[in-house]
């Protein structure tokens, strides 16, 4: 029987998934290697019947520079007790290849280690992924994906920032980031928006939608002031991570909650609660301004990957195949800023309780000042002006409000 590899996908989806399936397939096909991928992640990994797709060429180089997964994925987590070594005694299967996060790589790890007491020889090898690049990779390098779902957003954030200023309206925007604000960061700065908040702003201060929505209408006023009748907002979902439940609860937006008593943030569209919130104080104040919102959400994760993620993840897939010659399992692979491929390990990124800290965008770096001193938004010089419009203008001051004085 042919050796073979199993590839699966766990957690959602981002540009270049089947860029690094193809080049697995591609490379391992040519040492006569069998190339299984495997539907819905651990679930039909461990299933007693898994829908499988069997690679040869020609179905691999159909995919690689397509959006999406040709591999159906899940966020299925078995328990210890769900294993079992079915699927890779009776496909001799050598290799398995996670493509995923590290929830993905860490339930990996535990399978591996129960094969191995079951004296079967698989290798494992995890390739990382999110667009929310907060994995912390060594050189800052980014995760595979971000730079496409960047890029898009900021095709979108473009075409958005037009019309403001086409209609003189203002746009509040939310973007996808669960814990960092990379992806914020990144489509905000790029689009030039007067106002961009990211978690990583409130590092003196607690998160409540009261100071996001003054640090919008704090660039509104700006604006006027300046004689600029238009902006974008952008705002990264990852600031609701950040809050405190009973804050989320006393909002006043109508939410659905799990088992636990959580709000479901994943059944709301962000931007339009900061919208909604907004439009209430601006009424409040007498501001008589248009808003309206815009959700930026997964329209990014499945496009096709730009010529960055392509390489990258092209030199994820050939490097997955070197550390496997050198008989490396129980890693990550990972490519250094000079694209050598080393093996990293979880280890090497969790704390004590064994949790992965994310990456955070660094707030304090000349980048992240750079821009953010370069937003749209009111300053003590600006008070006597803003009393045009608001009574209090020290409410509105945007360092004031993140105590960054």
């Amino acid at each position: 029987m042919k050796k073979a590899i199993a590839i699966i996908c766990g957690g959602g989806p981002a540009p270049g998934i089947n860029t690094v399936i193809s080049t697995l397939a591609k490379t391992f096909l040519k040492d006569g290697y069998e190339v299984i991928g495997v539907h819905e992640g651990f679930k039909g990994l461990l299933s007693e019947s898994p829908s499988v797709k069997y690679f040869n060429f020609h179905k691999a180089d159909r995919i690689f520079s397509r959006g999406g997964s040709t591999l159906i994925m899940s966020r299925f987590k078995p328990k210890d007790t769900d294993f079992n070594d079915i699927f890779f005694k009776k496909n001799n299967v050598k290799l398995l290849v996670t493509i995923g996060g590290d929830d993905t790589a860490s339930t990996a790890s535990r399978l591996t280690k129960y094969l191995i007491e079951k004296e079967l020889d698989v290798v494992h090898i995890h390739v990382p992924k999110t667009i929310d690049n907060d994995l912390p990779l060594p050189d800052r390098n980014p995760t595979f994906g971000f730079h496409t779902a960047k890029d898009e957003g900021v095709r979108i954030g473009n075409t958005v920032y037009e019309d403001a200023r086409t209609s003189e309206n203002w746009f509040v925007m939310s973007a996808m980031g669960r814990s960092a604000g990379h992806l914020a960061f990144g489509i905000a700065s790029a689009c030039h928006f007067p106002m961009m908040i990211i978690p990583e702003m409130f590092n003196k201060t607690t998160i409540t939608f009261d100071k996001i929505i003054n640090m919008i209408i704090s660039s509104i006023i700006k604006s006027k002031i300046s004689n600029i009748k238009y902006g974008v907002a952008l705002v990264s979902e990852g600031v609701f991570h950040f809050m405190d439940d009973a804050e989320i609860n006393n909002s006043g937006i109508n939410l659905t909650y799990d088992e636990h008593g959580h709000p479901e943030l994943g059944n709301v569209s962000k931007s339009h609660i900061f919208n909604y919130l907004l439009q209430l104080k601006l009424k409040e104040l007498g501001l008589d301004i248009k808003t309206r919102p815009v959700e930026i959400g997964y329209e990014l994760r499945c496009c096709n990957p730009i010529a960055f993620d392509l390489t990258l993840c092209t030199l994820l897939g050939i490097g997955v195949k070197k550390l496997f010659d050198q008989g490396i399992s129980r890693c990550i692979v990972s490519a250094n800023s000079r694209g050598d491929i080393t093996p990293l390990y979880l280890k090497d990124f969790e704390d004590e309780n064994g949790k992965v800290k994310p990456r955070l965008v660094d707030i304090e770096s000349d980048m992240a000042q750079l821009f953010i001193n370069n937003l749209i938004y009111i300053k003590e010089k600006d008070y006597s002006k803003a009393k045009k419009y608001i009574s209090n203008p020290e409410k509105y001051d945007f360092k004031k409000i993140l105590n960054w004085d």
